[in-house]
């Protein structure tokens, strides 16, 4: 009779656990010091610093996502923190280091396609979060927010590092931006490579190929890096263009 009083008596809740994994987490800080960096040094006008710390947020951010699973330290806590740290990084230090390096002296319009930028990558993220899970793992819809903060902090990088002035071309890098902003919460799918296995065997031309690659960005990491980023941004567009076109009835 006292066993079975024992087992109808439903078991103690364990007190929840307060703590919260330190390594993943660390990288996650580190991507989110980096974002706010950016912002600092553009106010202060160290442009290429700025632009290189946002490069520099986006290695961390790739890491500390590995590290948790690696690691098996994924938690609810790190997603949450993963995330307002790439809305620092990935979106509000991008829009800010452009803005303060050309788009101020436009006022309202540069105001205008900063902030096009900010709102795509708020939205951006808060659809991803909402979607993980529920989509295919091949294919990321809108541009990656790191992908557009790169897009935009190679373009700063870029000019600053060969002393061109953005001056004259103002109004064409507030339509980049903004334009790069509405890519971010466009249905427009993007490869993710999440697909691609590191621990396969691999032909070795590709390998060649990445030699290559990494060869040819260290000439000038600055412009490389910016075509690289530009050509994944195009590449989505150019991608929904060649199906609708291929599924287009012939008449």
């Amino acid at each position: 009779m006292t066993e079975l009083q024992n087992k109808d008596k439903p078991e103690p809740v364990k007190p929840r656990s307060r703590g919260i994994y330190l390594l993943p987490n660390l990288f996650t800080t580190g991507a989110l010091f980096s974002g706010f960096y950016a912002v600092v040094a553009s106010m202060n006008g160290h442009f290429e610093n700025a632009a290189i710390a946002i490069f520099v947020a986006m290695v961390l951010d790739g890491l500390d996502g590995r590290v948790a699973r690696m690691t098996n330290t994924s938690s609810a806590f790190g997603a949450e923190y993963d995330s307002l740290a790439d809305m620092v990084s990935f979106g509000v230090a991008p829009s800010l280091v452009v803005f303060n390096w050309v788009l101020d002296d436009i006022g309202k319009l540069g105001w205008f396609a900063a902030f096009v930028y900010v709102a795509g990558a708020a939205l951006r993220l808060a659809r991803f979060n909402t979607q993980i899970g529920s989509t295919d793992k091949r294919y990321f819809i809108g541009l990656p927010s790191p992908a557009a903060a790169a897009a935009v902090a190679g373009l700063v990088w870029a000019a600053t590092e060969y002393d061109i002035d953005g001056a004259p071309y103002v109004y064409f890098i507030a339509a980049y931006v903004a334009i790069i902003g509405v890519l971010m919460v466009s249905n427009v799918l993007y490869y993710s490579f999440k697909d691609v296995s590191l621990k396969e065997k691999v032909p070795f031309l590709i390998l060649a190929g990445i030699v290559l690659a990494v060869g040819i960005i260290s000439i000038s990491p600055a412009t490389f890096l910016w075509i690289l980023f530009l050509a994944y941004a195009v590449s989505g567009p150019l991608l929904w263009a060649w199906r609708k076109s291929k599924h287009k009835p012939s008449t």
